[in-house]
């Protein structure tokens, strides 16, 4: 029996047990929840998702030019988490009604979504390492942290990425299932449980436990470095770090531990269809919430740059604000030369890979 949870977990949890002489779970119970909870949320993570990640992709396009490693893995952040947004309408229709969009659409948009899943979290890994070299290794780091260094890592973790999402379009396919056409993996017969444990292990473990060991020892080995020597500046990298490290395992661990304990049901609990259907509501709200990071990105790995915010403040005065206050071009002038003016030398924009 296959499940119909929605999003790319149906390819990776799906789980058939043996219920004996009791008739399987019908699951129309998690349909009902997942209809009225995910068309909502999904709403807001693609409005806020696309409108902040557009936002970065402008302003490192159009002002800071793509000048540092940093602005690389930022850029290609934000495009990763557009992709991954890009699904989400998609998605957030199926979990009201059946899958229309056939079967080319349903193996596409899968892998897009993996795509999106896997390399916004390499790409964190990548900001994590670039941040840790500026910071620990500062000399080695003037000729590791180029341009080119940052375009030729940001097109193998691509290739990465693509590599991880390839099971997405090969099981994905399309098929009527209960009166409804659905969306879901369908695994080779002779080894469906096997597939579906080394595609959970698999995403665990690119997407939690390899992240969490190299945050850990690079903030660790940078908290350290900046504890040791007299920076004004300290106290808001250290904030800052602690802010990235948190936001992470915030969104991401629960999602992580729920998919897990799904897919393993059947050794930690005696299954039966409440554990299930307890299980499938957890994935589905771990499993929004961790799409809520993907409008946070944009906020702690950009936004907190000063220099950043006044060039987002100087583009909406002079693009926005212009259409908006024709009638007062005097006062816009003003402001918009006052808002220049702090553009100096002198107040260059602290590094985002040093955390300040």
């Amino acid at each position: 029996m296959e499940n119909d949870t929605v999003g790319f977990l149906d390819m990776a949890t799906t789980t058939e047990f043996d219920y004996g002489d009791s008739a399987p779970c019908t699951g129309t119970e998690e349909k009902h929840f997942a209809a009225n909870l995910l068309p909502p949320l999904y709403s807001l993570v693609v409005i806020f998702g696309l409108t902040g990640n557009m936002l970065v992709v402008l302003i490192l396009i159009k002002y800071k030019r793509l000048k540092s490693m940093t602005d690389i893995y930022l850029l290609n952040l934000a495009i990763s988490d557009l992709l991954f947004i890009f699904s989400l309408p998609f998605w957030a229709y199926y979990a009201v009604h059946d899958w229309i969009f056939g079967e080319a659409l349903c193996r596409i948009l899968s892998g897009v979504y993996l795509l999106g899943f896997y390399s916004g979290i390499f790409f964190i890994i990548l900001l994590t390492i670039d941040r840790y070299l500026a910071i620990v290794h500062a000399v080695f780091a003037l000729k590791a942290r180029t341009v080119t260094y940052g375009i030729l890592t940001s097109i193998v973790t691509w290739a990465v990425a693509m590599f991880a999402s390839v099971p997405g379009i090969v099981f994905h396919k399309t098929q009527k299932e209960n009166s409804r056409y659905t969306c879901s993996a369908h695994y080779p017969s002779d080894g469906s449980i096997n597939w579906k444990y080394s595609y959970i292990l698999k995403m665990n473990i690119l997407g939690l436990i390899i992240p969490m060991f190299i945050m850990i020892f690079s903030y660790s080995q940078i908290l350290k470095t900046l504890l040791g020597c007299r920076n004004e500046k300290k106290q808001k990298a250290v904030r800052l770090i602690f802010v990235i490290m948190i936001f992470y395992f915030i969104f991401w661990t629960p999602f992580h531990i729920a998919s897990f304990l799904h897919t393993f049901q059947t050794s930690f609990f005696d299954t039966d269809c409440e554990i299930q259907s307890k299980l499938e509501k957890a994935i589905q709200v771990t499993e929004t919430i961790s799409m809520i990071h993907c409008c946070i990105n944009p906020v702690i790995y950009a936004f907190v740059g000063e220099k950043f915010r006044k060039y987002l403040y100087n583009f909406f005065r002079k693009h926005v604000a212009a259409h908006l206050c024709k009638k007062c071009p005097s006062l816009y002038r003003e402001k918009l030369e006052r808002v220049n003016s702090t553009f100096t030398p002198s107040t260059a924009e602290h590094d985002i890979s040093t955390g300040l």
